[in-house]
């Protein structure tokens, strides 16, 4: 079972969610998620735990538990694709954004106006 956990410390690491959980059973991996730019805690991560019953354990007792000074809460994890949003940008466009014509510095007309002879 796929856990979530929120509200961490910006100090706690991989090695501290897996010692956290390891009370409750085996632990198939604990990850903390990092920001691809700055490699900083964003405060989330999961916990993969294959037996159901200690997962449940683990999610009944550390749930709103005091965890290196912050109250944290313990989730079964959501699918992704059950989030929502579309991270991918869609049809926005590239550089101009969405009609504005690419490059054209946001004239409606797409950038190149209109000349009159």
């Amino acid at each position: 079972m796929n856990i979530f956990i929120s509200n961490l410390s910006w100090a706690v690491r991989d090695a501290d969610l897996r010692e956290l959980f390891a009370e409750y059973g085996e632990i198939s991996s604990a990850k903390v998620i990092t920001d691809r730019e700055t490699g900083k805690s964003r405060g989330f991560g999961f916990v993969e735990m294959p037996t159901e019953a200690e997962a449940k354990k683990a999610i009944e007792e550390l749930d709103q538990a005091e965890y290196d000074g912050k109250v944290i809460s313990v989730n079964v994890a959501k699918p992704r694709e059950d989030r929502g949003g579309n991270r991918g940008g869609g049809s926005r466009g590239g550089f101009g954004g969405g009609s504005r014509g690419g490059f054209g510095g946001g004239r409606p007309s797409g950038g190149g106006g209109r000349r009159e002879y």
